[in-house]
């Protein structure tokens, strides 16, 4: 089971930077009032995609094509989602197109008791963005009216010289904390660690 909503947008994150897809864009949206607030993702990409039939069997918890992770006999990631949101008072869509990729989409009603905490965004953010596969991932982040950012893996990479360092990885964790307004150290400071 997911503790948290980013555990939960991992696995669907990593279910398409694993399906041979070149672009994967994932859009978090956030909102909150007096009254309600919610929480929405939205990961789309231009991979394999799957038929009307597979993506039924993609909803069943017991059925796995045995492919991706040879052991398994199980696949969960999509089931678990589709649970989550529903106990919570959200919803959810899927819609993919074989051999032009897949599109999810999950929402979630923050006062609602049976909602997963968001958890560790930008830590969740960082690890999406060190997966292997698409040449361009691209977060889009929102929050409210007017709150918004965007970051692209490619750009991300060149800024820091990659990521195969400990150094650029902590930087990459810095920033991303940054946007999310969770980094209290000034830009010298982070521009000194470089």
């Amino acid at each position: 089971m997911h503790f948290t909503l980013s555990d939960l947008m991992i696995d669907i994150a990593q279910n398409a930077a694993e399906s041979g897809a070149t672009l994967v864009e994932f859009e978090v949206q956030e909102t909150v009032s007096d009254e309600k607030g919610e929480f929405r993702f939205i990961i789309r990409d231009n991979g394999k995609g799957m038929a009307p039939e597979e993506l039924e069997r993609a909803k069943d918890p017991f059925v796995t094509d045995g492919k991706k992770h040879p052991n398994r006999k199980v696949g969960l990631g999509i089931p678990f989602l589709i649970q989550t949101a529903e106990q919570s008072g959200g919803g959810w869509d899927l819609q993919s197109e074989k051999g032009k990729g897949t599109t999810t989409t999950a929402w979630f009603d923050t006062a609602n008791v049976d909602t997963p905490p968001v958890g560790d965004l930008p830590g969740m953010f960082r690890t999406v963005l060190l997966f292997e596969g698409p040449d361009e991932l691209v977060i889009r982040r929102s929050r409210n009216v007017g709150e918004s950012y965007e970051v692209r893996k490619t750009e991300l990479s060149e800024a820091l010289g990659g990521f195969e360092d400990t150094g650029s990885l902590v930087l990459l964790d810095r920033y991303l904390r940054s946007l999310e307004g969770g980094d209290d150290e000034d830009e010298e400071t982070v521009q000194a660690d470089a």
